[in-house]
């Protein structure tokens, strides 16, 4: 399931830190599977990924939102 882009923009800057994390984690697990052999749906991986840009994005624009306003 991709991330909806309104929940993650209503996300501090610590949620998203924790959430990039375990994003990270998700799609090393998934490459692991893909290079064993075991992983079925080789999309998620690339799902991940996106979902990791949107958070990247977000939170690259609340901190340069905060920059901007000092």
């Amino acid at each position: 399931m991709a991330l909806d882009l309104t929940k993650t923009r209503g996300m501090t800057l610590d949620e998203l830190s924790k959430e990039e994390l375990e994003l990270r984690e998700e799609i090393w697990k998934l490459r692991l599977q893909r290079s064993t052999g075991q992983l079925q749906d080789t999309r998620k991986i690339r799902r991940k990924r996106h979902d990791l840009a949107r958070i990247l994005t977000v939170r690259r624009e609340i901190t340069a939102a905060s920059a901007k306003s000092r």
